[in-house]
């Protein structure tokens, strides 16, 4: 219990400079620039796809967390937060690394979620794309906490309030891994169960990095073929659904990005398996 109580903490600790950056930077936006900084952003969002991406393959669970925050207050656009989603390496290329796989084995895993980030996020910007831009919204705003103590307070008021709630969900889910963790999996994800893409995606769906890294050590143990290691990353994205499920106000739209996601890995880890592709 006390490993699960260190390894929480530790991993809550890693997010906090990313979470009051963040928090830093949106209330900048509103605060100091506002409404100007619209069309800039509009011109932004038309290659966010391809910065998400990029930033994705980072392996840090606070660029997803970064990310969310960011679609909530609307400063990056649905497309832009999806291709962070799917690039985001999170635990898995450490665990590839400290493994001494193959380096490039690890460049076409990473290519692969790279252009999945690419692909679909460009794909999700078109088909979202409206008349009316949305304009950037008061993260004070959306969660009515009336925190009107300047930039750096309300700063430090949102990252301590975020990283509170990141630490209760992370410690349950990670007494949940510990209990039913690699063994159980073992037996359930056997190479060769025509399910396991679906398996391993909505485990990919669970909020925690635990998860990318049980993944990648069963895709090296032999245990999950790439297909299904595939379909679980790219749905993995740290705890960056966490704040999402916790902050963004439009609950329809939280589920509806899920499913996205989850169809996604789904399709790609289908098509990796049907078609037998291994690295």
């Amino acid at each position: 219990m006390l490993d699960i109580v260190f390894e929480t903490l530790i991993d809550g600790i890693k997010l906090l400079p990313f979470l009051f950056i963040t928090f830093v930077l949106m209330e900048l936006i509103e605060h100091k620039f506002g409404d100007k900084l619209n069309n800039k952003l509009t011109k932004v969002n038309k290659i966010g796809p391809l910065i998400g991406s990029l930033l994705g393959i980072i392996p840090q669970c606070g660029i997803s967390a970064s990310a969310s925050n960011f679609y909530i207050t609307r400063v990056i656009s649905l497309g832009t937060l999806i291709s962070v989603y799917l690039s985001t390496s999170d635990e898995m290329l450490p665990i590839l690394i400290s493994h001494n796989t193959n380096i490039f084995i690890i460049i076409k895993i990473l290519l692969v979620k790279f252009l999945c980030g690419l692909f679909f996020g460009f794909i999700i910007d078109f088909i979202t794309r409206k008349k009316d831009k949305e304009k950037i919204q008061n993260f004070c705003e959306l969660e009515e906490c009336d925190c009107d103590h300047g930039i750096l307070k309300s700063s430090i008021i949102h990252t301590l309030k975020t990283f509170i709630y990141i630490l209760i969900i992370s410690f349950v889910l990670n007494i949940i891994m510990f209990y039913f963790g690699e063994e159980f999996l073992e037996k359930v994800l056997m190479k060769n169960n025509p399910f396991g893409v679906i398996l391993t995606a909505l485990i990919g769906l669970i909020p925690n990095c635990s998860t990318s890294i049980l993944l990648t050590e069963l895709y090296l143990k032999g245990i999950i073929s790439l297909g299904k290691l595939l379909s679980g990353v790219l749905v993995n994205s740290g705890v960056g659904l966490l704040i999402l499920i916790r902050f963004n106000k439009n609950k329809k739209e939280t589920v509806k990005i899920i499913l996205v996601l989850f169809l996604i890995g789904i399709l790609v880890g289908f098509i990796f398996d049907i078609l037998n592709i291994s690295f």
